[in-house]
């Protein structure tokens, strides 16, 4: 199908059935009618500014009041500021002193060995109270009685057989005895005191048959004319001795065990008490330092 030029639909254009032609438009009614639509959206225009121009207003009118606000809070900020005391008018901190330390170091405190070794050092005083203090003597958990003691200056008078030239010969001071008791044994035990380590220490080695046995205080005379367990030992200044054997006058055998035990024990007894001593010495010099 073609389409030839000429009126607006073209000439002889099918647009209805059976090809009739539309009805001429009225060109002045569609003038008036333009006219009208353009002076609406003039005025739509108009108003639309108007609108437009009025919000702006507010907006700038709001913009002015909420920075006059902000100007107000500003300069009351800048009051307080001002009120604010001025860095150098604070007041400054005291000093802390800094510690100061001595470059002299203290004294090491002294060790017990070292005052139980010399005469000069060990001033405690000593007797059989001291030395001997408790009711019972416990060695390695078992228990003994305390029968008598003594204390002799005359240091051969408490010993017998070559120990008697190993006190004398090498300085005894002073021979302080006591005898403990269990189950028909019966241990006498000898403190000797020296002026020095090195003279205990020859009289430990130089020790025979021992310190005499001490009866009394519910323990009968032993040791006297039956064989017995002997022992010598030394720490610091002070040599210890032991002679253990049965109240019933019966002899210690080789294989015996029993006097042999108490012996020890009580030995052992001897030690720590020798070595309280010096303990106690040491603590109170530590403490009188400070």
């Amino acid at each position: 199908m073609s389409f030839g030029q000429g009126g607006p639909y073209g000439p002889g254009g099918g647009y209805g059935p059976g090809g009739a032609q539309p009805p001429t438009p009225d060109w002045a009614a569609l003038a008036d009618d333009s006219a009208r639509r353009g002076r609406r959206r003039k005025l739509l225009f108009i108003g639309g500014g108007v609108l437009a121009t009025a919000a702006v207003g507010a907006i700038v009118a709001t913009a002015v009041i909420s920075s006059g606000d902000k100007g107000k809070s500003a300069n009351k900020s800048d009051k307080s500021a001002s009120q604010l005391p001025a860095p150098q008018d604070l007041p400054s901190e005291s000093p802390t002193p800094e510690p100061t330390f001595s470059d002299v170091a203290p004294p090491a405190p002294p060790k017990p060995l070292d005052i139980l070794s010399s005469a000069q050092r060990d001033k405690a005083p000593i007797s059989t109270g001291t030395l001997f203090p408790d009711k019972k003597a416990v060695g390695n958990g078992r228990e003994y009685a305390k029968g008598s003691t003594a204390a002799t200056k005359s240091c051969a008078t408490a010993a017998q057989g070559s120990l008697v030239p190993a006190l004398t010969g090498n300085g005894c001071r002073q021979l302080f005895r006591a005898t403990y008791s269990k189950d028909g044994v019966a241990v006498t035990v000898g403190i000797a005191v020296f002026d020095t380590k090195a003279a205990a220490e020859r009289a430990k080695e130089q020790a025979g048959p021992n310190v005499a046995s001490l009866s009394g205080g519910g323990v009968p005379a032993f040791c006297r004319q039956a064989d017995c367990r002997a022992s010598a030992n030394a720490i610091g200044r002070y040599a210890y001795f032991t002679i253990a054997g049965y109240t019933s006058g019966a002899d210690v055998t080789s294989s015996d065990t029993k006097a042999l035990e108490a012996g020890r024990d009580i030995a052992d007894y001897a030690f720590r008490r020798i070595l309280e001593r010096g303990n106690q010495q040491a603590s109170a010099a530590a403490t009188a330092s400070n």
